[in-house]
């Protein structure tokens, strides 16, 4: 259509008479002038109207360029909610496990400790005839920490009037057990390690004095209900 009407308009000027007496004729300069005119105007039209054509070529292929985008984006978003899915079931799925496993490890151990019945007691008592402030305790048993204790001035008093303080009280297997002490009196480091055999049905009990700047220990197993 757009190489259609000037290529018409070419063939009415060129079907008009070119004589001297048709140039001549009162109408013929204006019937000229005006398809001039019009074949101008269907040039423009016809520049616009590719012009036209060039942007709606290029906003439809911006249009498919978005929609692949957002296609491929929420293809993409699929496979990682997908991925985070099946993250979360094995994560759950492990949880279950550990707390399955630790659940059948506390019931062994309830279980060996109910059929042996070996208790082993860790104590800490101080020299009441010193003058010796201790400012704290640290207690592990099979290098694994057991308790740690810090001591008021209340608590210091205590100790130099002649009170025991129970660091650690727990079932263990009848077997040999490290047990290891780290105290702070009067700003030194005391430390000091007592391999000792829990025996079975019976409590066996570690006891640590501060006297004189230094660390003794006493051990001892009681089949009774007190530690002496």
């Amino acid at each position: 259509m757009s190489r259609i009407v000037p290529a018409l308009l070419a063939a009415l000027m060129v079907s008009l008479p070119l004589s001297a007496s048709a140039q001549d004729a009162p109408g013929y300069k204006e019937k000229r002038e005006q398809l001039a005119k019009e074949l101008e105007a269907a040039q423009k039209a016809l520049a616009s109207t590719r012009g036209q054509r060039v942007q709606l070529e290029s906003r439809v292929e911006s249009a498919i360029a978005q929609m692949m985008q957002e296609r491929a984006q929420s293809l993409m978003l699929g496979n990682e909610q997908t991925a985070l899915q099946q993250l979360d079931a094995i994560l759950t799925t492990s949880q279950d496990n550990l707390i399955a496993q630790r659940d059948r490890f506390a019931a062994l151990g309830s279980a060996v400790a109910t059929r042996t019945g070996a208790v082993l007691v860790v104590l800490l008592r101080a020299d009441s005839s010193q003058a010796q402030t201790v400012a704290s305790a640290n207690v592990s048993v099979d290098n694994t920490p057991a308790e740690t204790r810090s001591y008021t001035e209340t608590a210091n008093r205590a100790l130099q009037m002649g009170a025991v303080d129970q660091l650690y009280r727990a079932p263990v297997l009848p077997t040999a057990h490290a047990v290891t002490i780290s105290v702070v009196v009067n700003g030194q480091t005391l430390t000091q390690t007592v391999n000792v055999t829990a025996a079975a049905e019976s409590a066996t009990y570690v006891q640590f004095a501060v006297r004189n700047g230094q660390l003794t220990q006493t051990t001892w197993t009681s089949r009774g209900t007190t530690p002496f």
